[in-house]
């Protein structure tokens, strides 16, 4: 599955065995697929090659730049939402012109990077980010390529948490506000209208909230041709899902057929911001097994992996498949895997049917290529596992394991204290 199989009873990634990365560079670790990264890249970008596109991958889903570097060498553009992801973007050979800042919270520091930078466009969140970015822009005598990120009012079928495109919600402008935002912005001296963008939510399994937002923003288009506001992007955001468990997300070639029926007639440039669906499936969370332990109520796995290094099961009641390295074919038991930090949230799965394993065995904690390592931590003083890439039967180390060193940098005791 995913370039994730087993060999006579070895789960392997592509040519490697799991049980050989985790002896040479110890647990836990994410392992990604090459393979399944490039295979997934391909199956999404090529859905669309029939109309003038950008792909820009989502950077917060998944920012080590082996990964950014591989897709920006497959023609991708990415999605940033702070100076950091910028950075790590141009590090990995991304063109700026190819590079779209999203995020409703940009400083003067991130909005200056990316004007100095010569990314593609701004979306803007807010009227006074509009006025800002104008100021921003001045004082370098420069003009700031922007869209407003419209929030369509529609609704996601997501997680809360998750859910972008709500009037409830903090992300975008409504509709009738981003419309009198666009007139204003078009006599700013140092803004240039470029685009329309929108986010509705993430891990969406249906297509239709897409059609739905499709159909609102043609609407805007369409008023603002009539004000002489010529849109030359479309960015229709991401948030296609993955399967879990038992979703059945629409494949990136019918998703990519019911929106571009829907676009049909729109002159612009499509944008893109894929994450999850590229790099969901391909990655992995490596783990030990440090104890089991019998409860009165319930069994419990102590695993060396916890809500620090993945905290979407612990977020959001996240379901991620968990399997053992080494199939033997024992018992099912059904237990709770729970990691070594101090909080009763700290789970990867509970009240889960698993083969019976001892301590010292490893699991596979599958489907965490996306928001995984990205959203690690050091709580509990932690340090963040290692990053590793398997392609064909070699791989690489792409991010160190942190040391107890690491932990402290940047840290130091007053003068008073001493």
């Amino acid at each position: 599955m995913h370039h994730f199989e087993y060999r006579q009873g070895q789960l392997y990634c592509e040519e490697v065995s799991l049980e050989t990365i985790a002896t040479e560079v110890g647990t836990p670790f994410y392992c990604y697929s090459h393979a399944t990264l490039s295979r997934h890249f391909r199956a999404f970008d090529s859905a669309f090659s029939e109309v003038n596109h950008l792909t820009c991958f989502s950077v917060k889903s998944c920012s080590n730049i082996a990964i950014l570097s591989l897709f920006a060498s497959m023609g991708a553009g990415m999605d940033i939402v702070s100076g950091g992801e910028l950075h790590r973007a141009l590090k990995a050979g991304v063109p700026a012109e190819k590079i779209v800042f999203s995020g409703v919270g940009k400083s003067e520091d991130e909005l200056v990077y990316g004007l100095e930078s010569g990314i593609l466009m701004f979306n803007l969140e807010s009227p006074q980010e509009m006025f800002f970015l104008n100021d921003c822009a001045a004082s370098l005598g420069r003009r700031a390529p922007i869209a407003i990120r419209v929030n369509p009012d529609v609704d996601p079928k997501t997680h809360p948490y998750i859910s972008t495109g709500l009037r409830e919600n903090k992300f975008g402008i409504d509709l009738d506000i981003a419309e009198s935002m666009y007139v204003q912005a078009k006599e700013m001296s140092n803004l240039e209208v470029v685009g329309v963008g929108c986010h509705i939510g993430s891990q969406l399994t249906e297509v239709s909230p897409f059609l739905d937002t499709i159909k609102r923003l043609k609407l805007l288009i369409d008023r603002l041709k009539e004000q002489a506001i010529e849109i030359r992007y479309l960015d229709l955001g991401g948030g296609l899902g993955i399967t879990y468990s038992e979703e059945a997300p629409p494949h990136p070639r019918e998703y990519a057929k019911s929106l571009l029926a829907e676009v049909d007639g729109i002159d612009c440039t499509l944008i893109f911001e894929p994450g999850r669906v590229i790099v969901g499936n391909a990655g992995s969370l490596i783990t030990r097994v440090l104890y089991t332990k019998a409860g009165p109520v319930k069994n419990f796995l102590v695993v060396d992996a916890g809500m620090n290094d993945l905290v979407r099961p612990s977020l959001y009641g996240s379901y991620h498949h968990i399997q053992p390295v080494s199939d033997h074919g024992r018992q099912q038991l059904t237990v709770d895997v729970v990691g070594p930090i101090c909080e009763t949230g700290d789970f990867l799965a509970r009240d889960r049917s698993l083969p019976q394993v001892e301590p010292g065995e490893l699991l596979a904690v599958m489907s965490a290529g996306a928001y995984g390592f990205a959203m690690s931590s050091n709580y509990n003083s932690r340090p963040r596992p290692a990053e590793i890439l398997v392609s064909g039967d070699k791989f690489e180390i792409i991010r160190s394991r942190e040391t107890y060193d690491d932990l402290l940098r940047g840290e130091r005791v007053p003068n008073f204290l001493r």
